[in-house]
């Protein structure tokens, strides 16, 4: 990891300096002021290099000529530097400077003097947020190059119109193209199914199913997008959701999350139509995929497995190992 410092303060950055080295972090260069930053980062000048020069930048709010949050909106206006950590340094107990900062564009704050273990664990946080919004990044140009594959086929015929999601055969076909480099790791395949959908459709028509579908579907697509997972609706009311390198203890925390968010949705009907509470049922099936028949074996058992939560009663939450 190469770290930037930025504070007028010689002290200042010799003791950040220091705590980073003696954590192990070798690549770490200082500069005393916003313009040196600047040309440390490569940004405004002339031979544009390319690439980001720093992989996290902890930043002083106080500086003379460029204060910290300039110099952080500046930063941040490089698109080299969209994604990159930054990591505001205030002695201010200052609520409205560390909103600007953020309004900015920080990722997140430590004060002065700096307490070298708060600093180590905020700087692991930024790392690790960086590097799991790099692998949803990763995902989705797969998906986009997955998808340009597929021709001239219009985009209306990828999603399902009811929910906003990838219709149930795009998520299949991205689970069978997982590439060879990720067939070792573990993959996981959840399937989320509402609990008394088929009776209440039966009962109520397809219209008032699809507005169900259609409230847990939205609850589902903020969760996929944030963890990086590929979500899709089949026809039968079933959620499939891909995670490719996704691990059992993950997969299973994020099919928790899913039954405890559909079962805490608000559902307004002025016809009294649609239950007051919905509950899901989901089945999260991982294991390390190598040939297509195992990715399949992956899908189907995730499958039969919500279908038999369902009769055993609902809301609750299967995992099996593949």
């Amino acid at each position: 990891m190469r770290f930037l410092v930025v504070d007028d303060s010689q002290d200042s950055c010799d003791l950040t300096e220091a705590a980073l080295l003696a954590a192990g972090y070798t690549e770490v260069r200082t500069a005393h002021s916003a313009w040196e930053a600047f040309k440390l980062l490569d940004i405004g000048w002339p031979s544009r290099r390319d690439g980001a020069q720093a992989d996290i930048v902890l930043l002083d709010i106080v500086m003379p000529e460029v204060d910290g949050i300039e110099a952080c909106a500046r930063i941040r206006s490089d698109e080299r530097y969209a994604d990159v950590p930054i990591i505001m340094v205030t002695s201010l107990d200052d609520v409205e400077s560390l909103g600007n900062a953020f309004v900015a564009g920080a990722t997140d704050y430590i004060t002065k003097p700096v307490n070298r273990v708060e600093l180590l664990a905020r700087v692991r946080a930024a790392l690790r947020l960086k590097s799991e919004l790099e692998r949803r990044l990763a995902r989705e140009r797969e998906l986009l190059v997955f998808m340009s594959s597929w021709g001239e086929r219009r985009a209306s015929l990828w999603i399902d119109d009811a929910t906003g999601l990838f219709v149930g055969e795009v998520a299949e076909a991205y689970l069978m193209a997982t590439t060879e480099s990720e067939s070792a790791a573990p993959s996981a395949v959840l399937v989320l199914a509402i609990d008394g959908f088929d009776a209440f459709r039966s009962a109520h028509g397809e219209t008032a199913a699809r507005a169900i579908l259609a409230r847990v579907a939205h609850a589902v697509r903020g969760l996929a997008a944030n963890i990086g997972v590929v979500a899709a609706a089949y026809r039968n009311g079933l959620i499939l959701l891909v995670g490719p390198e996704l691990a059992a203890e993950p997969a299973r925390a994020l099919g928790e999350t899913l039954r405890t968010t559909v079962s805490t949705l608000d559902f307004v009907d002025s016809e009294s139509i649609i239950p007051n509470q919905v509950t899901a049922s989901v089945a999260v099936a991982t294991g390390r995929i190598g040939a297509s028949l195992d990715r399949i074996y992956l899908l189907t058992n995730a499958i039969s497995n919500v279908r038999n939560a369902e009769a055993a009663g609902g809301d609750r939450v299967v995992a099996v190992a593949v």
